[in-house]
């Protein structure tokens, strides 16, 4: 079959790739309705992550599984299912304290860019809807691979609660997901730090009541001065860098809390600044499985439209078309049919 492959910085092709197999009893085999770009993808393809040799791309995904390991027990061919771009076995310490991310046998899914899969620990990562979704779903089931379950750990790690007032750093998918679930469970004020125009206006279809173009310095006198020298209850950080991860420190308030999920490159916090910032600090990549079951309900009744986040498709065979309009930031994120 064929599916995306990264040899180099830029370099992203769709070649030949071996067909998925069971390789284990626990193992899946799944029929992709759709794959897509993800920001985290552009760090290796704008070389700022090590290419050490071809790379076969992709972690979000979701569609119908056609071959089971002998020791799956939970799941069968025929169901329609979404997972987590974390594999984990949902029964091990860390993930029934809710941390599947962090599972004793984690693995990172790859190779997801391809119209088949293999998803090890089946019964553990994956969870089915009880129908068959509409084609028009499709698009939101699969943003809870990882884009809309990470801004969804964003806003639950930054502690939003209702009548709260919330900052989203970053207008990126992860960003706009976060203002999305920060709206959910119940802030009074959503602040979107974005300085693009379409964002912007995704941002306050989802639920934001201010946006500040402001960024670093600038950007926290804004959120200030917005919250009358105070600081914001619950900060969501959805970038990744040095900048953005000191604007979401010094946005919120002593007390208050932030939620970092932007993958960190390049940053380094001092210890004496966290000691007298008196601020709560929680991230780390997304245990999505935990939130997948509510958030599978919220889109197949329709109370939810994560799908919007995805502003271009293409078929796999154009996959560097995606590539490239992401990395220059003409679109948010790039869907792509098999």
């Amino acid at each position: 079959m064929l599916g995306t492959v990264l040899h180099a910085p830029g370099d992203i092709r769709c070649d030949k790739v071996e067909d998925p197999t069971i390789q284990k009893p626990t193992d899946a085999v799944i029929k992709l309705s759709a794959s897509c770009v993800c920001g985290s993808d552009l760090w290796p393809y704008r070389g700022l992550q090590p290419v050490k040799g071809p790379q076969h791309m992709g972690h979000e995904y979701c569609g119908v599984v056609v071959e089971v390991g002998s020791e799956v027990k939970t799941i069968r061919p025929g169901q329609f299912v979404v997972g987590s771009f974390v594999i984990s076995d949902n029964t091990c310490p860390h993930c029934r304290n809710g941390f599947q991310s962090s599972c004793e046998h984690r693995e990172f899914m790859t190779g997801a860019q391809a119209p088949y899969a293999r998803i090890p620990l089946a019964d553990g990562t994956l969870v089915a809807t009880g129908t068959m979704p509409s084609d028009d779903l499709i698009p939101s089931l699969l943003a809870a691979s990882d884009v809309l379950g990470t801004g969804w750990y964003a806003a639950d790690a930054a502690r939003v609660r209702p009548g709260c007032t919330a900052v989203v750093v970053g207008d990126g998918a992860v960003g706009l997901m976060g203002v999305l679930a920060a709206g959910q469970l119940g802030a009074e004020r959503i602040i979107a730090m974005s300085r693009h125009k379409a964002r912007q206006e995704l941002a306050l279809e989802y639920g934001a009541t201010d946006i500040v173009t402001e960024r670093g310095d600038a950007g926290v006198a804004r959120v200030k001065e917005m919250t009358a020298g105070v600081g914001a209850d619950s900060v969501l950080e959805c970038v990744g860098t040095q900048e953005s991860m000191m604007q979401a420190i010094n946005c919120a308030r002593p007390g208050g809390s932030i939620g970092f999920v932007g993958v960190p490159h390049g940053v380094e916090l001092d210890g004496q600044m966290l000691f007298f910032q008196q601020k709560n600090l929680l991230g780390g990549p997304a245990p999505v499985r935990r939130f997948l079951p509510h958030l599978i309900d919220l889109i197949m009744s329709r109370r939810i439209n994560p799908g919007k986040v995805f502003d271009l498709e293409v078929p796999l065979a154009d996959v560097a078309q995606g590539y490239k309009a992401m990395d220059q930031r003409s679109a948010i994120k790039t869907l792509l049919r098999m």
